[in-house]
């Protein structure tokens, strides 16, 4: 994306009916670590890449717990995400305080939505840089949703956002018909495998790096972290990767296109942006 004119504020419409600020917003999303959120008939799973800022630092939390029932992944600015699950944290415990009940994911959902669409329409305010997957479970059994900076939501029975979340998208759909008859196990294992489709070959998902959190019937938002993930993890180890070369054949095939470049003077060479972007995406 480039600056215009018309980007300037985010009350100001483009032609083309198009609000930019919206859309920048929108590609802080695509710029965060990935993380997938998917659903059975009993269970409600959220599953995110940890990244740390350097070899020096901890890695981010991307998973927030905001009820007993309820929980929060990540992508995009985790400063933005703090404030809304704050005020999230703050809805459910005024309904347990006015009706002692728990409140329902749809409307806390419903709520949020309201909220983050004010900061699209008023100038004194920014749209909030971070898309959530909320995972939750309640009397009409457990939800997956996905909001968005533009403040749209959806409800969802599987989803990936942030960097290179096409791939988890793409596992995700060629599965979906047998996601609601799996058990917490099986379901944690479709979700890893779909986060893993995330990375590059070269990298793998660690106990440092990954996150799981678990919600469904009888069982209160749990996040599994470090040491509490390794026999998720053992389950898919030793699985082979989807669209996964083998070394051999990955090397002769470089091997060959190298060949063909050097023969062939008047190859044409990728555009500069498509590079920037793949170094982007790998972030």
């Amino acid at each position: 994306m480039f600056r215009n004119q018309y980007d300037s504020d985010v009350t100001i419409w483009s032609p083309q009916g198009r609000l930019h600020q919206v859309e920048y917003a929108m590609e802080a999303v695509k710029q965060g670590s990935a993380t997938v959120g998917l659903k059975s008939k009993t269970h409600a799973v959220l599953i995110a890449l940890k990244r740390a800022s350097s070899e020096l630092s901890a890695h981010q939390k991307k998973i927030l717990p905001i009820d007993d029932h309820i929980g929060i992944s990540i992508a995009g600015l985790t400063a933005d995400a703090r404030t809304i699950s704050r005020w999230m944290r703050t809805e459910c415990m005024n309904n347990r305080y006015s009706h002692d009940t728990p409140l329902a994911v749809s409307r806390l959902i419903g709520d949020l939505g309201n909220k983050m669409q004010i900061c699209t329409q008023r100038y004194v305010k920014r749209p909030y840089g971070v898309g959530l997957l909320v995972a939750g479970y309640d009397d009409l059994g457990p939800h997956i949703f996905q909001t968005c900076p533009s403040a749209n939501y959806y409800d969802c029975r599987a989803m990936a956002i942030g960097a290179r979340s096409q791939a988890a998208r793409t596992y995700l759909e060629k599965f979906l018909d047998q996601l609601g008859d799996c058990d917490m196990e099986e379901l944690i294992k479709h979700g890893l495998r779909a986060l893993r489709d995330t990375l590059p070959n070269e990298v793998d998902l660690t106990n440092k790096n990954v996150s799981v959190a678990v919600v469904g019937k009888g069982m209160p938002f749990t996040i599994y972290d470090d040491a509490k993930v390794e026999p998720f993890l053992a389950g898919i180890e030793g699985e082979e990767r989807r669209g996964q070369r083998p070394a051999a054949g990955a090397a002769a095939e470089e091997g060959a296109a190298e060949g063909e470049a050097a023969a062939d003077d008047g190859a044409a060479q990728p555009p500069a942006a498509a590079d920037q972007q793949e170094g982007m995406d790998t972030d």
